[in-house]
């Protein structure tokens, strides 16, 4: 290898690093020993005449200089990856590790299923995937993507939507059969309701505004399908995402309740990663399968 091609390899260290802030991580990625990922970026930084880096024994984190020089990097690196392959040098389909974390009851649910399909268009690609419910630092973990059902409120993060989360109130028919069916959302206050923890503020849309109801019940859980198995047993009412539920509905183990009373939210499927100034295509092509694959209307509310 010579200087020039070490040097572009450098600059492919140092945009992975700002991504993972994690050496031996980044290294590895890109087939590096950490020894061997430390001296590229030692010669970058010694190349440029400026430090980019900050380490300390925990993390490493850009300097004001590491991160005006960014988006230049990224830029240098997708115009080589472009010449490349306008002439047919390289494999132009995506490959490496791409890092995910999703919700756990979703990536189950939904992300595995469609693996098998996505991976005979990007055979080259392995997979990372860390399924939770809590929600996790993209930066700090190291991951390319994140898929989130929630408010995106970190502004150095950028989301794409996958699909709609139409969420929806219901219950099974044997709890209704014994406690009846609540006709507005103040009936709720007599009823048990099933909560994910710190969510039991649930906000209707009504003909005279939003109503918001504290309910409560004798559960509640930190997990979706918990819950969703809970309200089928009939311990209570709960709110469920028709991603989680569309099944128990088209068996009728559940029914949903207060439909005239739709939930005052617009909550969707997100696709999120760091923001950059180059997206990269390993990336980009997950988010745009993952898409088409949900399609406009996603298969679990046309059931």
């Amino acid at each position: 290898m010579n200087q020039d091609q070490m040097q572009i390899e450098h600059l492919r260290l140092f945009v992975r690093l700002a991504s993972t802030l994690n050496i031996s991580l980044a290294g590895q990625e890109l087939g590096l020993s950490p020894a061997v990922a430390s001296s590229y970026l030692n010669r970058l930084e010694t190349g440029l005449g400026v430090r980019l880096l900050h380490r300390t024994t925990r993390k490493v984190t850009l300097t004001p200089e590491g991160s005006a020089f960014l988006p230049y990097a990224e830029d240098v690196l997708a115009s080589v990856d472009a010449a490349c392959t306008a002439v047919g040098i390289g494999n132009t389909l995506p490959r490496g590790l791409l890092r995910v974390t999703a919700p756990a009851s979703f990536g189950r649910m939904h992300l595995m299923p469609a693996l098998k399909d996505f991976w005979s268009h990007y055979p080259d690609l392995i997979l990372d995937m860390r399924f939770s419910d809590t929600i996790v630092d993209l930066v700090e973990g190291g991951f390319d993507v994140a898929i989130r059902n929630s408010e995106l409120k970190d502004s150095n993060l950028i989301a794409r939507k996958l699909a709609s989360d139409q969420r929806i109130v219901c219950a099974s028919p044997d709890y209704l059969k014994h406690y009846g069916v609540p006709k507005s959302p103040q009936a709720l206050t007599e009823h048990q309701c099933i909560n994910l923890i710190g969510l039991d503020q649930w906000i209707f849309s009504t003909p005279d505004g939003s109503v918001n109801i504290k309910t409560h019940g004798r559960f509640r859980t930190d997990n979706g399908e918990i819950m969703r198995d809970a309200c089928v047993d009939g311990l209570g009412i709960a709110i469920n995402s028709t991603w989680s539920v569309y099944q128990q509905l088209t068996r009728g183990e559940l029914v949903q309740i207060l439909a005239n009373y739709p939930l005052a939210d617009d909550a969707a499927l997100w696709a999120v990663y760091p923001s950059s100034h180059q997206l990269a295509p390993k990336v980009r092509v997950f988010i745009d399968y993952l898409i088409g694959y949900f399609g406009e209307v996603p298969y679990w509310d046309q059931c």
